[in-house]
């Protein structure tokens, strides 16, 4: 103690020499505890192995099943891409409405196969399977409505009623799209049809084929008797044909048509709406 008062320096020199060990030894603990909280897994060369071959093991997994999952759905869609309707030289024009019922299938079966979607992209493609089975080539035997339109036959299930065909009635459609159409385009015959089928579905109309046609002061090549004396060409029958499979020239709400040249009657021109022109014919609603 006497030293230490006899000399003041040694005393501050000890105490600083204190305080540095002190202050050191602290930090030592603190850095040794942090080491310890972040210390990385050491892994073996066995380990590492073995998690390395089980990740490629889930990798493979996935893969397979997702590929899996892809040629499910593809297996219904992809043989059908190669077999839109097409025209052949000598054949006659296939339904427009097919035509668009088709590809709206196909591209819904193709969007649900990029959503992931596999029950949606199997129904679109049995949808399109459905329509490859519809002979265009002959008219149907049946036709179908709703309460508003005439429908395709791919579409008779959305059908609240249904007409069978006689021979009878499709051979008196031939004859009235011909009478009333000969020198008219192509288009302008399928409509003549459409208009006759629309007045069948129609409740302001009869309820037969025949009768629509034979109403009283309706259609002009009855009442001129010109209609008993044509016979029908390959172009009137073609056109019935696609008009019964649901080709639709103008809307399903025209019920008239006429040649302004020739009419001697233009009350339908005056009180009914314009729908179209096609030809020497303008139609209505």
């Amino acid at each position: 103690m006497y030293i230490f008062k006899q000399n003041r320096y040694v005393t501050l020199l000890i105490s600083a020499l204190l305080v540095c060990s002190g202050s050191i030894s602290l930090l030592w603990g603190r850095m040794d505890h942090n080491q310890n909280r972040v210390r990385p897994i050491e892994l073996s060369s066995n380990s590492m192995s073995v998690f390395v071959k089980q990740q490629e093991r889930n990798t493979a997994v996935n893969m397979n099943a997702s590929l899996n999952q892809e040629r499910r759905i593809y297996r219904p869609i992809a043989p059908l891409i190669s077999r839109l309707p097409m025209k052949k030289q000598g054949e006659s024009e296939t339904s427009q409405s097919y035509q668009l019922l088709f590809t709206r299938n196909l591209i819904a079966s193709e969007h649900a196969l990029m959503q992931g979607n596999a029950v949606e992209a199997e129904a679109a493609a049995q949808a399109v399977e459905a329509l490859e089975t519809v002979d265009m080539s002959h008219p149907p035997n049946q036709i179908y409505f709703t309460r508003t339109e005439l429908l395709s036959q791919a579409d008779k299930d959305q059908a609240t009623w249904n007409y069978v065909l006689k021979d009878e009635e499709l051979h008196l459609l031939h004859k009235i799209v011909m009478a009333e159409a000969e020198g008219e385009p192509y288009e302008g015959k399928v409509a003549v049809a459409n208009v006759v089928l629309n007045r069948l579905r129609s409740a302001n109309y009869p309820d037969t084929i025949k009768e629509v046609i034979y109403q009283k002061s309706q259609f002009s090549p009855v009442q001129n008797g010109r209609m008993d004396r044509v016979t029908p060409n390959e172009d009137s029958i073609r056109a019935v044909t696609e008009a019964l499979h649901g080709r639709k020239e103008v809307s399903d709400d025209t019920y008239y048509f006429l040649s302004l040249s020739l009419a001697t009657d233009l009350t339908v021109a005056r009180t009914k709406s314009k729908s179209k022109e096609i030809g020497n014919h303008t139609f209505y609603k």
